[in-house]
């Protein structure tokens, strides 16, 4: 028999990020994490976004990812939408970049930046810090049975020796196999109508799209007739190229796996380019890409993370992200309730309601993105499902609306963002795809007032330094406001004024002064700080005309 304060089934990404948080901020408690398989393994999963390296650095790990070598990854490029041509999105100007040495800091740009990355490698470096600092590490080691009285676990059955397992708190970081999850009987949902399978290899020497510096690059996502295709990149040498499909469509084909990759390859110019010199490893896999999200992710004593919590479409490159941050919640939640401090239903309730509007949101996107994409000739009632399930109306008034609706207030507390996105960067993105050419609502109006009909105040989570600390918020309906950094002071700023010149002039003012954000970036933030507080409706606009318009360039 073994006993631990945290018991962990899964060392891919989110089980070492929780038992190496724990580690770090309370080496104390004992942590063991069981993997069935033995690293390094393949697996996908390899694009990152910038929220990640942010948690690498405070994990302790970043400088050795780093050392990696991996990618660097800028953003994006695309053929997707209503456009022929090709698009990107980036983490930041590419003539911006600059070619410095590696393996480098996190700071400057590299805070801006995220890696592409070869799962082999990188999910070994993880689970390695996390044994580096105290974690019990079993690999080959699988659970075999979860027993529970109730809505407790009280062990796990281990093989390769092991035996029973005792401890406080459970966790399921076991991916899609959802272990812990499944013998807690709890129920899943499917709540739209994408139906994919992915399909992928890995290729040496392959050519890359583009080049910045020293070993930056963009992602590319090409879409086919009848699909579309990844090509990222994840060491100098190594890319990861897949298919993703409707697994209907896959089905009538009559195709195996193998000719239906080696079609898309030729349908597709651009990577059929880069690859035209590499070598193909031999193995081929095929997975499936079901939306899906589980109806809690906390129990008396267990809790869920990483993909056993819900899996949102590739297409948004936020498997990985949703792994990383929940785990981190995770982590920071179980170190919050050893401390009594704060009421567990409260603690539980703020990761289990947090995380599930985050996928939920994630999917929602996904929706768009699919339902949007006029490059899919050969899909058009699968996409007119999608759009049917999810409700989406593409008319360019509604659609930059309909994209916002998951709310832009709580994906990241204190910054006006939703899907990893800012607002400005959502409203560029609804343009590439061409659906809507969306207007800043901030640019109608000149004189705000505060609406806090219906308003409540309550308290909100913010993850901080091993730490869940209670912040002030409004709330109405299933809308949050955190009261928090822009937030906070536009609604001091509110309180004070109506004019939206002085408005934004006193906010920019308090957060050069008292949170000390350079002028560079504070307009910006105050810019769609108030976009994101009209579009949610906590503020009205009406038109003053002897006062001055705010211009966004």
């Amino acid at each position: 028999m073994l006993k631990s304060d945290v018991a962990i089934i899964g060392g891919g990404p989110a089980g070492s990020t929780i038992g190496a948080f724990i580690k770090k901020y309370r080496p104390e408690m004992d942590v063991a994490i069981f993997e069935r398989e033995r690293f390094p393994r393949d697996h996908v999963g390899e694009s990152h976004l910038p929220a990640i390296s942010a948690i690498l650095n405070e994990m302790g790990v970043w400088d050795k990812v780093e050392a990696a070598d991996f990618p660097i990854k800028v953003g994006a490029t695309f053929k997707w939408g209503s456009r022929n041509d090709l698009w990107h999105t980036d983490f930041l100007l590419a003539e911006t970049f600059q070619d410095l040495p590696r393996p480098n800091t996190f700071q400057g740009q590299r805070t801006r930046t995220a890696f592409q990355v070869d799962r082999s490698i990188y999910d070994k470096i993880l689970l390695d810090h996390a044994l580096e600092l105290g974690c019990k590490v079993f690999e080959e080691t699988s659970v075999k049975s979860v027993v529970r009285e109730g809505d407790r676990v009280t062990a796990l059955e281990v093989d390769n020796g092991v035996g029973s397992v005792e401890a406080r708190y459970f966790v399921d970081a076991s991916g899609d196999s959802g272990l812990l999850r499944r013998a807690m009987d709890i129920p899943v949902d499917a709540p739209t109508a994408l139906r994919n399978i992915a399909i992928y290899k890995y290729w040496q020497n392959a050519e890359w799209a583009v080049t910045l510096g020293r070993g930056a690059t963009r992602i590319q996502i090409m879409s086919l007739g009848w699909g579309w295709m990844w090509f990222i990149p994840i060491t100098p040498t190594r890319t990861s190229v897949g298919l993703v499909l409707p697994a209907g469509y896959y089905k009538e084909a009559g195709k195996s796996v193998s000719e239906i990759y080696e079609q898309a390859i030729r349908e597709e110019p651009l990577i059929a380019g880069l690859l035209a010199e590499a070598t193909p490893e031999p193995e081929i896999t095929a997975t499936k890409d079901w939306n899906f999200i589980a109806d809690r992710l906390c129990g008396e004593n267990w809790f869920l993370s990483g993909d056993c919590c819900g899996f949102a479409d590739p297409i948004l490159s936020a498997g990985m992200t949703l792994a990383h941050t929940s785990a981190r919640k995770v982590a920071f939640t179980i170190m919050e309730l050893e401390r009594g401090e704060v009421d567990p239903a409260w603690l539980k309730f703020q990761y289990d309601d947090g995380h599930r509007a985050q996928i939920r949101h994630h999917m929602q996107f996904a929706d768009f993105w699919y339902s949007s994409n006029g490059h899919f000739k050969d899909l058009k009632d699968y996409c007119r499902e999608i759009a049917d399930t999810a409700g989406v109306n593409l008319d360019p008034e509604t659609a930059f609306q309909w994209l916002a609706t998951g709310g832009f207030t709580i994906d990241e507390p204190g910054v006006a963002a939703a899907l990893t996105y800012r607002v400005s960067g959502l409203k560029v993105l609804a343009t590439n795809m061409g659906v809507a050419a969306p207007e800043w609502e901030l640019t109608k109006t000149n004189s705000y007032k505060l609406d806090l009909t219906g308003v409540k105040k309550d308290v909100f989570a913010r993850y901080l330094e091993g730490r869940v600390a209670k912040i002030p918020c409004l709330k109405r309906g299933p809308k949050i406001l955190p009261i928090v950094d822009v937030f906070k002071h536009l609604l001091n700023a509110l309180h004070r004024n109506t004019d939206s010149i002085k408005i934004l002039e006193e906010t920019v003012n308090a957060m050069a002064t008292q949170d000390g954000i350079g002028m560079h970036d504070a307009p910006l933030l105050a810019i769609e700080g108030i976009e994101a507080l009209l579009l949610e409706g906590w503020i009205k606009g009406t038109v003053n005309p002897d006062r001055p318009f705010i211009k966004v360039t």
